[in-house]
């Protein structure tokens, strides 16, 4: 079953994405890899972050793996690429 969320794209994701945030409908159970992958298959340009992005749900950060995410309706998905090197 699918739910919406709002997909928040900070500093060069922002700019790799072409969009600070959108709203998108995606399972609402699966792992972080999928949920990024989610996000790369919206936004193929992504794929340059993808080694060392983080993304945070609820405010709290996830690691890209195997780790279970459960979204709610509503949910915020944060996209934070590395900040160093600006």
């Amino acid at each position: 079953m699918n739910t919406e969320v709002l997909v928040l794209y900070f500093a060069r994701s922002a700019e790799l994405a072409g969009m600070k945030s959108e709203t998108i409908s995606i399972p609402q159970e699966l792992t972080s890899q999928q949920l990024w992958q989610e996000l790369e298959n919206r936004h193929p340009r992504l794929s340059a972050v993808r080694e060392q992005v983080v993304l945070a749900v609820r405010q709290q950060y996830v690691v890209l793996g195997n780790q279970h995410v459960s979204l709610r309706p509503g949910d915020e998905v944060a996209v934070i690429p590395p900040l160093s090197g600006g």
